[in-house]
């Protein structure tokens, strides 16, 4: 169903469709049943509209539809239609946690009243319930993937389905576009999240030291090893080894990492004796390993090893729209750590962020969200005001107008922490209206709340 409904269920197919027509004059959707059976096969527990049911039905009555329905889902309204006079059923439908009952006949206009009322709290069942389960979200240990855009959906899609699978994953991004944050969410978010997350940056450790720090080494295996060092691979032995610039490892070494991946097995240096490794590998990368394969500077073998599954991050630049939650995000973790006031940004500073290019990606935002903590709005100066001009002349008015209408929104319900009426107040508008706005840009209070 595409929007909150109301299903019907009565045998009487002249009341089926009176109820209908009525319910259609209100603006109610309505699915009408003739079997209590069948409407209740079109519900589940994510179903996000009311039930509506005669008690005395062929088959299963509305007592018995209640009693399924309440198996379900007990947040679900169910009311009941009762004969005139029949006030033990009423009382035994109530009992039993129907939402309300109404008497036949009964007056249209209580009817309408009645199922709008039961709408409204099943709506708020079901945010109350999303919001619950962000909260726990939010509450487990780990980094957290903050992004609404299209793009980031799309990779969460991706990331998902294979939190518990030991696949590798082959991490593409620009510099600074949140591939070290990624990883460890993977990590975190799986069944190896209570073993060791072990990060190594190819392009930063030395040639000569690279092949220890992997695989480790003996005492005496080379001049300088003094006793015996477990490697990187081995201390992630049951979790996750996060390869930075993998296009940087050297070519022998690519060799030996490929053997890891294949026999699950590593031998430290100056060591006749292998251990056995359990290990997933994400390897992060800002270059194009397909193309550096094809030109024989990347093992190719190697690459079709770690690409099993492929993650492309988006740069800021071309998420913007997650630009106000991330930068506010990053300002209440700065303000904790710098014991300093969290100060929301006003309509106007979001949009001079949503014009910046963000060459430096995440990290960059990040950045300036910890200087505009310690030093106030002036630090926003340096996001360039001649290159936002010439990003807005790229974009049409249109698309100026709704980005600066979504982050003034953005930022009022950051600063009001998702509260509808203070957000209302703050940007001057009616609750209808900005409801309106939120819906156009896929905005949800809940997002909002500390």
């Amino acid at each position: 169903m595409t929007e909150p409904a109301v299903l019907f269920v009565d045998d009487d197919p002249h009341i089926r469709k009176a109820i209908a027509q009525t319910l259609a004059l209100e603006e109610l959707p309505v699915i009408c049943f003739e079997a209590a059976e069948d409407a209740l096969r079109t519900i589940s527990q994510d179903f996000d509209g009311v039930v509506l049911c005669d008690y005395n039905m062929p088959g299963m009555d509305g007592l018995e539809l209640l009693e399924q329905v309440q198996a379900l889902d007990e947040a679900i309204p169910v009311i009941i239609l009762t004969g005139q006079g029949d006030i033990s059923t009423a009382v035994s439908a109530m009992q039993k946690g129907a939402y309300d009952f109404i008497e036949k006949p009964f007056d249209h206009d209580e009817l309408i009243e009645l199922l709008r009322h039961a709408l409204e709290k099943r709506q708020l069942a079901l945010e109350n319930r999303r919001l619950k389960a962000q909260l726990r979200q939010l509450a487990r240990p780990g980094p957290r993937i903050l992004g609404e855009s299209v793009t980031m959906q799309k990779v969460m899609a991706t990331i998902d389905p294979i939190l518990d699978i030991s696949a590798n994953i082959l991490l593409y991004g620009e510099t600074g576009s949140g591939k070290d944050a990624l990883a460890r969410y993977i990590h975190e978010n799986s069944r190896r999240s209570a073993h060791n997350f072990v990060a190594i940056n190819c392009g930063a450790v030395p040639e000569n030291l690279i092949e220890s720090e992997l695989f480790g080494h003996e005492a005496g295996a080379f001049t300088g090893a003094e006793k015996r060092r477990i490697g990187k691979i081995e201390h992630a032995h049951q979790g996750t080894l996060f390869l930075d610039e993998v296009e940087s490892m050297p070519m022998p070494l690519q060799v030996k990492l490929l053997r890891v991946l294949e026999e699950q097995k590593v031998e430290r240096l100056g060591s006749n004796q292998v251990q056995d490794v359990d290990v997933r590998i994400i390897a992060a990368t800002k270059a194009d390993l397909k193309e550096l394969s094809d030109s024989g500077e990347f093992r190719s073998d190697l690459y079709y090893r770690l690409n099993v599954v492929n993650v492309n991050i988006p740069p800021l630049r071309e998420r913007k729209e997650d630009i106000p939650v991330l930068f506010h995000h990053f300002v209440l973790i700065a303000a904790a750590r710098y014991d300093r006031e969290s100060i929301p940004l006003d309509a106007g500073q979001a949009a001079r962020l949503m014009q910046h290019s963000w060459p430096g990606n995440v990290r960059e935002l990040r950045n300036l969200a910890e200087r505009y903590v310690l030093l106030g709005p002036a630090a926003l100066d340096e996001t360039g005001a001649e290159e936002a001009d010439n990003v807005s002349a790229r974009r049409t008015l249109t698309e100026m107008m709704d980005g600066f209408e979504r982050s003034a929104i953005i930022s009022a319900l950051n600063a009001c922490q998702g509260s509808i009426k203070d957000t209302m107040v703050q940007l001057g508008i009616a609750r209808k209206t900005l409801y309106d706005k939120m819906k156009k840009h896929g905005l949800d209070k809940a997002q909002f709340k500390d």
